[in-house]
């Protein structure tokens, strides 16, 4: 993990190294250019791109809920959840 540090933007991605160990997960082999032909067909890489965006503005607006139920949490969380890429 990168250190942390004030952030203006957060950035995700999800590269092809990705892809290919994700399909090999489920038990599909995808070379790096199968892998690039995938994310571009159909609209997929876009897709995905709304989906993951979506997901962020969810999870923003779920602790900004909680934090207004429970204005002390914020000042007792000392450092930041870590959530794996699924």
């Amino acid at each position: 993990m990168t250190e942390k540090k004030k952030r203006r933007k957060v950035v995700a991605e999800i590269t092809v190294a990705h892809l290919t160990e994700f399909a090999g997960e489920i038990g599909r082999e995808l070379n790096e250019n199968e892998a690039v032909a995938f994310l571009n067909e159909e609209g997929r890489a876009y897709e995905m791109w709304k989906r993951m965006m979506r997901a962020g503005e969810d999870y923003l607006k779920s602790v900004l809920q909680q934090e207004s139920r429970n204005p002390l949490s914020a000042a007792r969380s000392t450092s930041p959840s870590r959530y794996p890429v699924m």
